[in-house]
């Protein structure tokens, strides 16, 4: 009997767990002794549908130990509530820190699951209150649940929009607080930082959602450094170009940063730990 092969073989992400951590890391597993570079992010740090993401691209560069804590839709509070990911990045040489969307996070409006960030968990009274005709029993993802609630009243929405900034910002400056050592900021995306009183009106906005020049300004003063690397898509070529993704996973894939991205973060990084050596 003979089957038919769907796209390409599924990349092999080697998942490793370190320590007493909970969350399942892109492997191969890094043996965690001095010195060696720590890569805190979300799916990008992880390098979902990449070969070779951004740490290891990095650590070919330099030669020194890159260790890949990125995790798939996570937030802020996936490693804010992680003690041994917060040691660890604190015995580092460096904490490379992705700056990640405000959206996947537990607020005053909504909780978010511990380590699943993007997947909803439930409403709080106020924001049951303030959207009292939305059934929230039907929303399992945040940023479905976000995107209704937008649709229903864009000028309500400003209260949600405002609390996950401020959010943010707090828990942000908690994450880097806990960690005991030097911090590289990166902003990683398809377009620049956009400035609070530019954000779009109407609509959601881009990754990473909802975080403005002025937040990313602000935290910036709580790490050690801070470098930008835009990288738009490429025109002319396929939105999953480069990437090993199967004809099922082709739409998740278009939304995401392809190689390109990752060999521009790569060429960045490399020179601001060099500059920090």
């Amino acid at each position: 009997m003979t089957y038919d092969t769907v796209g390409p073989a599924p990349l092999d992400y080697l998942p490793c767990r370190y320590g007493t951590s909970k969350l399942m890391f892109r492997g191969p597993r890094r043996r965690l002794e001095a010195p060696y570079i720590a890569f805190l992010g979300g799916t990008e740090t992880y390098g979902k549908f990449i070969e070779e993401p951004f740490p290891a691209r990095v650590e070919a560069e330099i030669g020194k130990t890159c260790v890949n804590f990125g995790f798939p839709n996570a937030g802020i509070d996936a490693f804010a509530h992680d003690p041994f990911v917060a040691q660890a990045a604190s015995q580092a040489d460096v904490t490379v820190v992705q700056v990640m969307g405000a959206q996947n996070m537990t607020n005053r409006f909504y909780s978010v699951h511990r380590r699943r960030n993007d997947r909803f968990v439930g409403a709080s009274a106020l924001l049951q209150t303030i959207y009292r005709e939305v059934d929230f029993s039907q929303f399992h993802f945040n940023r479905h649940m976000l995107t209704h609630l937008m649709q229903v009243s864009p000028e309500r929405f400003e209260a949600v929009r405002a609390e996950l900034q401020q959010a943010w910002l707090a828990r942000m400056r908690l994450m880097l607080g806990q960690i005991q050592g030097r911090t590289l900021l990166l902003w990683l995306a398809d377009r620049p930082p956009v400035a609070e009183a530019e954000q779009p009106v109407g609509e959601l906005g881009h990754d990473p959602l909802f975080v403005t020049r002025e937040m990313l300004d602000a935290v910036a003063l709580h790490a050690t450094a801070k470098i930008e690397v835009v990288s738009p898509k490429d025109p002319f070529a396929g939105p999953t170009a480069g990437m090993v993704v199967s004809e099922f996973e082709a739409q998740a894939a278009s939304e995401m940063l392809g190689p390109m991205a990752h060999a521009n973060a790569a060429a960045a990084l490399t020179d601001a730990l060099q500059s920090m050596s």
